[in-house]
């Protein structure tokens, strides 16, 4: 039984995992970025990244494996979709764009799609909205720094 419950995630997982960093480019543009003193290393966000989507994915199983009500289900198979779609978004609007005003404004929208996730997750089972804390949080200090990247750069860097 666990073994359907499983594809949907994973394939998300996978999907946003690979199509977010084939968008993503951290060639001249970017290192020619002026960027906040803050800013994490560059090697930390993919595994940062994989550890957010892992818990995701633990957190969508993890709610289908508690659930059987088909509008909660739905609902969290469209929102993940659409997370996903935003996510990888984000990532064209700032790296192949080269548009930093655009990917703040885009991830506010990204925010709220995790924390419509959260939300629903949460009437299933606090447990596993907890898994889903790790986006919010990192999503909200991406949002930062786009913020203080553009700030120091202007809108296309």
């Amino acid at each position: 039984m666990w073994n359907k419950k499983i594809v949907m995630p994973l394939v998300w997982g996978l999907t946003v995992a690979i199509l977010g960093g084939l968008s993503t480019d951290l060639g001249p543009w970017y290192q020619a970025l002026k960027e906040p003193f803050w800013k994490p290393p560059d090697f930390a966000f993919g595994p940062i990244w994989s550890t957010i989507f892992i818990l995701s994915g633990v957190a969508w199983v993890g709610a289908k494996h508690l659930t059987t009500d088909a509008v909660i289900l739905n609902r969290l198979t469209i929102l993940f979709w659409l997370n996903g779609f935003l996510n990888i978004f984000w990532s064209i609007l700032y790296f192949r764009f080269q548009r930093l005003d655009w990917s703040l404004y885009e991830s506010v929208f990204l925010l709220l799609s995790v924390l419509a996730i959260f939300l629903i997750i949460r009437k299933v089972s606090t447990k596993y909205s907890l898994y889903m804390l790790p986006y919010l949080i990192w999503v909200s200090i991406a949002i930062a720094l786009n913020y203080d990247t553009l700030r120091l750069n202007g809108a296309s860097g």
